[in-house]
C-alpha cells in the first residue's frame, strides 16, 4: 500500500481533532501535527507532549485521537500514548525498539558541578547504574522481536514505575529518551544546584529544522563552554548522521534537513523558568532535553 502524503496525514488529523472536539490553539495544533508527522515518518521514535492541556484530560484526548486516527489510516497504527509520572509522550512502538537496540553513544553534562563538565556515563556510579536499569526496562517493554503483546495491543502504556526507587530525574530521563546527543545529568538530591548551574551559564541552542516551512522537529541546548565547536562537535556530527539516515527514508515529507546553532546568554534566561527548563529540558519550544520536540 502506498504511503499517504503529508496532506492526507494532516487532513486526517484535522478531521479527527474536530470529531473529538479538541480545540487546540493554532501553535499547539501545529506542534502536534509536526510531532505526529515526525513519529509516522521515523524522524523521531518518541515525543513529549507538553502542550494542549494537562493530565488526565490530555491523556484522554490523545487516546481518543489515536483511536480515531487508527481507524482511518494504517500509518497511525504504531502510535501509542505513554505516561511516566506526570509526563506524557507519544511513541512509535515499531520504531522505538530499533532505536533502543542501536544504543547510540551518549554524552553527559554533569550539572551537579560548577562549572558543568562533560562526562562519560559511568556504569559504576549509582546514577549511571540506575539510568542503565531504566534503559533495560524500556528494552524489555519494547523488544526488537515485538514479543511484548501488551505494548503492541494497548493504546496506553504506563511506565511510571521506571523512576521508582531511583534518583534519576525527569530531565535526565528525557535527555536519553527523546534522543538528544547530550544529556543533562543530575540526581533528585541536586535539583537546586542543577537549576542554578544551568540558569547562570551561556548556552548554545541547537535546532533541527526540516523544510516544511522550516519546522523544528527537535531542539536542545548545551552549555556554551562545552560546545565551542558548535555543529562540528563530535557528538553533533554523530547525531546529525543519525538524523540524516532517518530523513533519507522520508524525503518526500521533509524536503531538507538542517542543524541551526545559536547562543543564549544568562541574562536572556528567566531564572523563574529555570525549573521548567530542566523539566522539559530547552529554553524555547518543546521538550529539549539538553536544553534542555515536536
Amino acid at each position: 500500500m502506498e504511503a499517504p502524503s503529508c496532506e492526507e496525514i494532516l487532513e486526517c488529523m484535522s478531521s479527527c481533532l474536530s470529531q473529538i472536539k479538541w480545540r487546540l490553539k493554532p501553535n499547539s495544533k501545529r506542534r502536534l501535527e509536526i510531532d505526529v508527522l515526525a513519529l509516522c515518518t521515523g524522524m523521531r521514535p518518541v515525543v513529549m507532549i507538553d502542550y494542549g492541556g494537562k493530565l488526565p484530560e490530555l491523556q484522554t484526548r490523545l487516546l481518543s485521537l489515536l483511536e480515531l486516527l487508527q481507524e482511518v489510516l494504517p500509518v497511525f497504527k504504531d502510535l501509542r500514548v505513554m505516561v511516566i509520572e506526570d509526563m506524557i509522550y507519544l511513541v512509535n512502538v515499531r520504531r522505538l525498539p530499533k532505536w533502543l537496540s542501536s544504543e547510540p553513544e551518549l554524552f553527559f553534562v554533569d550539572l551537579e558541578q560548577d562549572p558543568p563538565k562533560m562526562v562519560e556515563q559511568s556504569k559504576e556510579s549509582n546514577l549511571g547504574m540506575q539510568l542503565r536499569s531504566i534503559q533495560k526496562l524500556f528494552s524489555s517493554t519494547f523488544p526488537l522481536d515485538g514479543s511484548n503483546n501488551d505494548a503492541k495491543s494497548s493504546l496506553f502504556i504506563d511506565l511510571s514505575c521506571c523512576l521508582q526507587d531511583t534518583k534519576v530525574t525527569i530531565p535526565t530521563l528525557n535527555g536519553w529518551l527523546l534522543d538528544y546527543p547530550v544529556v543533562y545529568l543530575f540526581g533528585t538530591d541536586h535539583i537546586e544546584e542543577a537549576i542554578y548551574n544551568l540558569s547562570t551559564k551561556s548556552l548554545r541552542v541547537f535546532k533541527v529544522l526540516v523544510q516544511r516551512r522550516a519546522n523544528k522537529v527537535k531542539i536542545f541546548s548545551v552549555p556554551y563552554d562545552l560546545s565551542m565547536g558548535g555543529s562540528k562537535e563530535v557528538w553533533a556530527e554523530a547525531f546529525m548522521e543519525r538524523m540524516s539516515s532517518r530523513w533519507e527514508e522520508c524525503k518526500h515529507i521533509w524536503r531538507s534537513l538542517d542543524l541551526q546553532v545559536s547562543e543564549c546568554y544568562p541574562q536572556a534566561i528567566n531564572s523563574a523558568r529555570s525549573s521548567t527548563m530542566l523539566q522539559s529540558t530547552a529554553p524555547t519550544y518543546e521538550s529539549p532535553a539538553p536544553v534542555v520536540s515536536t
